[in-house]
């Protein structure tokens, strides 16, 4: 099969060639490679290269015979530690000094466990701080969608790569909407697990004081559920874990879940202005389900609308900013200054550091109490929540953005971007971003699912009976391998 033939295919494909024997792991790398070269200087997705080592590693014998033998992958440039390769969070700093990681965190090693063949680190905003991908250290990534608009944040190199066919699903990260919003701006399938469902030890035990997870864009829904399985669990000295599932991830996508009961929200929350491609792509979304036999009916829970909440995320999401440039600090040997970071960063990390511990703690006790609430709000004989992902569809480039004048200027502009995804890394519960709409300009808006906690095997569920009814998986961007 040729590059472009493979691009159409999905990593569960992909793997079915070499367990059959009719590609090799070799042929599937070399392809992807191809297409990284074709397509990548349009977008720029992946910042990192390390396609020696995956002609090498795609061509070992000992390559694990897992799941996803030989299939091409790459990694974001934050989080997944990978030995001997860049983890530069989008810091000019980090590639100043060129910074490189000395061991493997354990969602990647599960990742070369399954027999994944990863190409290269993809491009994230600064800190992961923003839902757009344009740092000044690596430049903007572009949506194959329109070249014009952004591809999303922070997992914006990700999806573009897996958007515009580079490879069939890539690591991406979450902690305000960083999976869910680039999936909704580039047309793929964007699931934020439970929290603690995926590890990031052995280095730290947590990211965001929990908002933050880690998991994958990826295309289809069967890819999803079998990635998940191959990457979860709890690993030795997490802090705390997701309750087990009661059968694999990819067998729950394949059972339908019975008649659910479906609240939606189809209107503007918090003073953000619900843009009508996003009402539109809510009511597609409604329309699936309800074609699903599902009961949806318009409900939500009320505490979505108290503004408290945010002001809480942006305190710990501060914190942890500041203790992030604290150990850039460490690594480089020497103290960070303004001259170091964007706008924004230098401003978060003042704010941060002029919270106390009381503060933070107040803070934490307060997205717990937040938490319970919309917990409380699933039991009343709610079985899912729909939203639109995002507020507006995907912004030009240089549209969120922040000057020295105006540091929070991003902060601000980014708003309709994270107001419906970052009340649930608060709660911790899994969600789903579906590529369900496309506007009349050719630019993808995606639906968002939420579950209780620890209930993945719905969305997967959910989301296959979505799949199958949609016209997502039939879609090509204008600019594909």
């Amino acid at each position: 099969m040729t590059p472009s033939e493979l691009a159409n295919l999905d990593a569960t494909a992909q793997a079915d060639l070499v367990r059959r024997r009719e590609a090799t792991p070799r042929e599937l790398v070399d392809a992807a490679i191809a297409r990284l070269e074709a397509v990548n200087p349009r977008i720029n997705a992946v910042i990192h290269l390390q396609l020696d080592d995956a002609r090498a590693r795609a061509a070992d014998p000992k390559l694990p015979d897992g799941p996803f033998q030989g299939v091409p992958f790459l990694m974001k440039d934050i989080g997944g530690p990978e030995a001997g390769q860049p983890n530069h969070a989008g810091s000019r700093v980090l590639k100043e000094i060129g910074y490189r990681e000395t061991t493997d965190g354990y969602l990647t090693q599960k990742i070369k466990a399954a027999g994944l063949v990863t190409l290269g680190r993809t491009n994230t905003p600064e800190l992961a701080l923003l839902p757009t991908t344009e740092p000044d250290a690596y430049g903007p990534t572009r949506n194959p969608w329109n070249l014009d608009h952004s591809a999303g944040g922070s997992s914006g190199g990700a999806a573009a790569a897996v958007a515009a066919g580079i490879v069939p699903f890539a690591h991406a990260s979450d902690g305000g909407g960083s999976i869910r919003g680039p999936g909704s701006m580039c047309g793929l399938i964007g699931l934020k697990p439970t929290r603690g469902r995926c590890s990031f030890g052995p280095a730290v035990g947590e990211r965001w004081s929990g908002f933050s997870n880690e998991f994958a864009m990826t295309r289809s829904i069967r890819d999803t559920a079998a990635l998940l399985d191959a990457v979860a669990g709890g690993m030795p000295g997490d802090p705390y874990t997701a309750p087990p599932a009661t059968r694999s991830f990819a067998e729950s996508a394949q059972r339908p879940p019975g008649k659910l009961r479906v609240a939606m929200l189809r209107h503007g929350i918090r003073g953000v202005d619900l843009h009508p491609e996003c009402v539109a792509a809510v009511d597609r979304a409604a329309r699936l389900l309800a074609d699903a036999g599902h009961v949806v009916e318009e409900a939500y829970p009320a505490i979505l609308d108290d503004p408290e909440h945010v002001g809480h995320y942006v305190t710990i999401v501060a914190s942890n900013t500041a203790r992030a440039v604290d150990v850039w600090a460490e690594r480089a040997g020497r103290t960070m200054t303004e001259d170091d970071m964007e706008p924004l960063t230098w401003a978060l990390v003042g704010f941060g550091r002029a919270k106390t511990a009381p503060d933070l703690l107040a803070s934490l006790e307060s997205v717990q109490r937040f938490g319970r609430r919309i917990a409380e709000w699933f039991t009343g004989g709610w079985d899912l929540l729909l939203t639109a992902t995002q507020s507006a569809p995907p912004p030009r480039i240089g549209e969120i953005s922040s000057t020295r004048e105006e540091p929070l200027r991003a902060f601000l502009r980014a708003a309709p971007y994270g107001v419906n995804t970052l009340p649930f890394n608060q709660s911790g519960m899994p969600a789903i971003s579906l590529p369900v709409h496309w506007t009349a300009d050719g630019l993808p808006v995606g639906a968002q699912l939420v579950a209780p906690f620890a209930r993945e095997d719905l969305l997967l569920a959910v989301g296959a009976q979505l799949e199958q009814a949609g016209d997502w998986t039939r879609r090509r961007a204008p600019v594909h391998a």
